[in-house]
């Protein structure tokens, strides 16, 4: 009998295990997979990444800084409104290397990380839960106080609990290329319906390009136009879905999701590395598996934190689908330095942001 069982050793799933392995629970974690494989998930992150990893993790996983993004209503040779800020606003990393970092210190911990393990059934108890795993050497059962469903936007663990859906998915797409490109600014390009593409340099990594929209859209055509404009050959494609939009509800009897799983995810880029291990620390915080109550402390506690951001983060959101127009009067009004964390749309209204923006109005 575990304490924890955590579906998913994506950020969220490992920062979650290491926490409550410190704290002395058992915890078993499953990965259906290889860790940080497939990539599905961009490694732009703000500077605030590095409170959540291990001594030494920026020498391993550093790519690029970046101190600003330029925003285009149109292709690759429209005209470009920059955002900056005189401080490093963001880092570019290792991806793939960050999932196995953050298993690393899950195991250094105590968790008993296994990958190779596909969860095909999850059932709660009056008094524990079971989870069913495909592994390497056959269907094994385990049992568990309690059930972390960190497991991505198709989570298996939510759909097995009948737990509500997040409100919309996205399609995204990434590819990369292997020229070396050490500039400090982003390209977003707004020309996506109803979201956006753009393009990251990685120092001698290469550069990311992507792209992501809701169903119904032709993703692969608006995401050739914008390697074409670009001039460039990419390869390791690779694409998922996006959740956006929280449900009601990201926990049950004895059953809890963090990360995508839950759509913990900012609206106005998709990405939901930060959010999903802020919010697996308020889990390991507020969850005690002998206290099923607690998981109301849990929904409470992250909801708390990220719901204001989320709220602004969805107006933001539908700025990126208004008359082109609009969109070039209100990037060109507002275009300069800026003072805002990449992560906290509310820094919006921030002495630092005023202090940035009104000198020059």
């Amino acid at each position: 009998m575990y304490d924890f069982v955590v579906v998913g050793v994506g950020p969220p799933g490992a920062r979650f295990a290491r926490r409550v392995a410190e704290d002395g629970y058992d915890v078993l974690v499953l990965e259906k997979g290889r860790i940080g494989e497939p990539l599905a998930c961009s490694g732009h992150v703000s500077t605030d990444i590095w409170q959540f990893t291990g001594s030494g993790a920026r020498e391993e996983l550093f790519q690029n800084e970046i101190y600003g993004a330029r925003f285009h209503v149109g292709g690759p040779r429209s005209d470009a409104y920059p955002f900056y800020k005189q401080a490093v606003a963001s880092n570019v990393i290792d991806r793939v290397g960050l999932d196995r970092h953050l298993a690393e210190l899950a195991r250094e911990a105590g968790a008993d990380v296994r990958e190779d393990h596909t969860v095909t059934e999850v059932t709660e108890h009056h008094d524990r839960v079971t989870v069913v795993a495909n592994g390497p050497d056959g269907v094994v059962e385990f049992e568990a106080k309690m059930v972390a469903g960190c497991d991505g936007p198709r989570s298996r663990v939510r759909d097995e609990l009948g737990l509500p859906q997040p409100d919309e998915f996205l399609h995204g797409v990434l590819a990369f290329s292997e020229e070396d490109d050490h500039q400090d600014f982003v390209d977003v390009h707004l020309t996506p319906p109803t979201f956006f593409a753009w393009r990251i340099p990685r120092g001698e990594a290469g550069v990311e390009y992507g792209l992501a929209a809701p169903p119904g859209v032709h993703v692969t055509k608006h995401f050739e136009d914008l390697i074409d404009g670009y001039e460039v050959d990419v390869s390791h494609r690779c694409s998922g879905a996006i959740p956006i939009g929280p449900p009601d509800r990201v926990t049950s009897q004895r059953a809890f999701l963090i990360g995508d799983a839950a759509a913990q995810t900012k609206p106005f880029t998709g990405g939901g590395i930060l959010y999903g291990m802020t919010s697996a620390d308020h889990a390991a915080r507020e969850i005690d598996p002998d206290r099923p109550t607690t998981l109301a402390a849990y929904e409470r506690a992250w909801r708390d934190d990220l719901a204001r951001e989320q709220q602004l983060g969805h107006w933001i959101r539908r700025a990126y689908s208004l008359p082109e127009p609009i969109q070039r009067l209100g990037l060109g009004t507002l275009s300069g330095e800026i003072g805002v964390h990449m992560d906290r749309p509310t820094s919006l209204l921030s002495l630092e942001h005023l202090k940035a923006v009104l000198p020059g109005r």
